[in-house]
């Protein structure tokens, strides 16, 4: 790895390093092309041919690291984040108020309500078909064809209500 020192001139009381894009990708650790994309966003001081400022580039990639790192990584960065977090928020608040809901007893599970409602009409399919074996034992003196025919259309009944949209 080459560094080399550019001695002060005129007014510049201290010496800047330069180095070349190889090596400067090798200290960093990066690629040609992230370098050439740091060089474009103006965090890669630039200085002729193959030749960078070392002290510069380095104060500016730290800054970079550390912007990213804190979630200031740039407008389109912070806009992303700041919309990402404002979702997360909602979803834990959601997730939250149906919670506090199910404890209140407001909210139930469709399970729970599509059991408990198939209970309760299959007790009233029994008793509503225990109607004409009742009056059977209870009435002796109604017709049987009578009785027949309340079974019949008590049966028609429930039959048209099972398959109703």
């Amino acid at each position: 790895m080459r560094i080399l020192e550019e001695l002060p001139l005129g007014d510049t009381k201290a010496s800047r390093f330069r180095i070349g894009g190889a090596d400067l990708c090798e200290l960093l650790g990066i690629s040609p092309a992230a370098l050439s994309k740091l060089k474009e966003r103006g965090i890669a001081k630039h200085h002729g041919r193959d030749s960078y400022d070392l002290a510069e580039t380095i104060r500016a990639y730290v800054s970079h690291l550390r912007e990213t790192a804190s979630g200031r990584g740039g407008e389109d960065h912070v806009n992303t984040l700041t919309a990402e977090r404002a979702r997360l928020a909602k979803e834990q608040a959601d997730s939250q108020a149906i919670k506090n809901a199910k404890l209140r007893g407001e909210l139930v599970d469709a399970s729970e309500v599509e059991r408990t409602w198939g209970d309760v009409l299959r007790q009233v399919r029994a008793r509503i078909m225990a109607v004409p074996s009742r009056l059977r034992a209870d009435r002796p003196e109604i017709d049987r064809t009578v009785i027949d025919d309340m079974d019949k259309a008590l049966r028609t009944a429930l039959m048209e209500l099972g398959h109703a949209d």
